[in-house]
């Protein structure tokens, strides 16, 4: 009866700690009662089965200027970091106090004991070990919680084989987990120590690589669900380290860890007291808490058609110079990544800017960047540098509430010092990749037509050559077209040809995405790439774009007599050799070269936009 009475109370703590409907606390109220009546346990009254109202939405406005999603659609509601984690700690204490009052440590301590006469975990012969120099039990339990690895979720079970109260474990547990946390957060920022530490940190961004998509609310629950589900790869240090790579505001980082730790004290909890099944209703809460947030929060946006034109190809609407100079738009920074490895010519990074949609655009726009700062050699402010955009026009998080952008720092190497020369690297570039979340972007735009596609006929192919940072525009193209719900994606039946050419493999550009599409729509993607440095062409020479578009000539020029458009984007170095290439295919094809590219401009077929 003891197991059962705990079991029913774990329960009921969990949907306390992770729900914060009135309802469903009365439900749930009713249900304790009834479990309380048949087991013979004296009733609690109706105030302490009630806990204050916790909503995720809450944790955006953990780190100000950060939030995408208006005030307007939050109810008018404003919420701090103190309210936040006041939150979370007092529906924690609901749970404490429910397993406190009805769980039987002195029971679970023999269990657990008689179960492990034959066999010591990991975190008991930690605790042996400990203990030999005359360590208390707090102590040791709080160094167990705090190593990798063990963490609460080895260090729970064992405070209750060494007979503590249940509140006094959890909290030690819970205080011992986060107490290396903060820390781990703000040593990263040390440039020496994040390079002694990268082995560690690769295998952290590969676990946590999927905490930093979508809106910051999403990661914030992304993050949350990471650490409090007990299995292998996860936990507060993982998640710490994979939150700092992936550019999440530390404020956000570490109140959603918190969270994530409180819920795995809990399962752990209900795994020791209650055992396997226990364990897994907790669990199931937690992914059912979770996958609601994830999934159903943002039903209204669901589907992405709510940013259309009517027909969704009708171009008469397209968005030009909304912002001007004299005017520009103030956005903010919602997160920078690095994107390419170690042995990448030099470093490009992910922006994701919040423009709270009032900055709307479409798929192959730019957005102007104003870098602050005056001209040294007149005072002046600084021009305006263009980029396109990274992003379609609902964003990252297909909101419609942000946007993105894909820049490579210029730097300039001087020959005779032998090192980068601060003097003369790119003002805009660098102030771009050294941005941190909340930090402001003056904006102008969007600009250009050029880039648009033309999506009238949905059996229109698209040819799409890029160099470098020139993959930004038809990272939104493909997106809207095999990875978001849009009008356009459902009636698409063409296909989409992708050209790529950069260094060599650590400079490839959202290689994870192009695989995943390329997995999922096998006849309608294609993905090429040309790696200079590290595949040859038919001469044997280095392999640049030129090269491998030329190796598809033939079907190139078929799809383009069929009405198939062609992009060119990236340096303007590229397209001398690409129009050499096409020049000598089309003449051993028969072709009068300026002829048939005439004849492209004139449908408007050739797109380029190089720099």
């Amino acid at each position: 009866m003891t197991n059962l009475r705990s079991f029913l109370c774990l329960f009921l703590s969990v949907v306390f700690l992770l729900d914060g409907s009135k309802a469903f606390q009365q439900t749930a109220s009713r249900w304790s009662n009834i479990g309380r009546g048949i087991l013979g346990s004296p009733s609690i009254s109706k105030s302490s089965a009630t806990s204050p109202d916790l909503s995720v939405s809450s944790f955006l406005d953990v780190y100000p200027g950060t939030n995408p999603i208006p005030d307007k659609e939050q109810n008018g509601s404003r919420f701090s970091v103190k309210d936040s984690l006041g939150k979370i700690v007092r529906r924690s204490a609901v749970a404490l106090v429910t397993l406190a009052l009805f769980s039987n440590p002195a029971f679970a301590a023999k269990k657990v004991a008689k179960e492990t006469v034959e066999h010591l975990h990991t975190g008991q012969k930690i605790a042996n070990f400990f203990m030999q120099f005359g360590l208390p039990k707090w102590a040791v339990l709080s160094a167990i919680s705090a190593m990798p690895v063990v963490e609460l979720r080895g260090a729970i079970p064992v405070g209750i084989w060494m007979g503590m109260p249940l509140y006094q474990v959890f909290l030690i547990c819970v205080l011992g987990n986060m107490a290396p946390i903060i820390p781990i957060l703000f040593i990263l920022k040390n440039e020496y120590l994040k390079k002694l530490m990268s082995p560690i940190l690769k295998r952290a961004e590969k676990k946590a690589s999927g905490l930093g998509v979508g809106s910051l609310e999403k990661q914030w629950v992304s993050l949350a669900a990471f650490v409090g589900i007990p299995l292998p790869g996860t936990g507060a240090w993982t998640g710490a380290m994979g939150a700092f790579l992936l550019g999440m505001p530390t404020a956000l980082a570490i109140s959603s860890i918190f969270a994530g730790v409180l819920a795995a004290g809990t399962i752990m909890s209900a795994i020791t007291l209650a055992g396997r099944t226990g364990g897994l209703i907790a669990i199931s809460v937690l992914l059912a808490f979770a996958a609601k947030e994830l999934m159903f929060k943002d039903s209204d946006i669901a589907k992405q058609s709510f940013l259309e034109a009517n027909p969704y190809w009708d171009q008469s609407t397209v968005p030009v110079n909304t912002y001007k100079n004299k005017a520009p738009f103030n956005g903010k920074v919602v997160s920078t990544k690095r994107i390419v490895g170690p042995k990448a010519t030099g470093e490009t990074c992910h922006i994701i800017i919040d423009h709270k949609g009032d900055f709307p655009f479409w798929e192959g726009q730019s957005w102007g960047v104003i870098p602050p700062g005056v001209r040294e050699k007149d005072g002046k402010p600084h021009s305006v540098r263009l980029y396109s955009i990274a992003s379609s026009r609902y964003g990252d998080d297909m909101s419609g509430r942000t946007g993105s952008l894909c820049v490579r720092r210029a730097t300039y190497w001087d020959p005779v010092l032998k090192a980068d020369d601060p003097a003369k690297k790119g003002i805009c570039s660098n102030f771009l990749c050294d941005t941190r979340t909340g930090d402001d972007v003056q904006m102008t735009g969007p600009a250009g037509k050029v880039m648009l596609l033309p999506e009238e006929d949905p059996k229109t192919d698209y040819i799409m050559v890029a160099t470098g940072t020139g993959i930004a525009p038809y990272r939104g193209f493909i997106r809207r077209l095999f990875v978001e719900d849009t009008p356009a994606a459902q009636a698409y039946k063409g296909q989409a040809w992708l050209f790529l050419g950069v260094a060599n493999s650590d400079a490839l550009l959202y290689d994870d995405e192009w695989q995943e599409i390329k997995k999922e729509y096998p006849d309608q993607f294609r993905l090429d790439y040309a790696l200079s440095r590290e595949q040859t062409n038919k001469a044997g020479g280095k392999m640049y774009i030129q090269d491998k578009v030329e190796e598809y000539a033939d079907e190139i020029f078929d799809k383009l007599e069929n009405g198939a458009h062609i992009y060119f984007c990236g340096l303007k170095g590229m397209m001398p050799g690409i129009q050499d290439m096409l020049k000598k295919v089309a003449e051993s094809k028969g072709l009068d070269y300026d002829d048939w590219l005439k004849g492209l401009k004139a449908k408007k077929q050739w797109h380029v936009e190089v720099y």
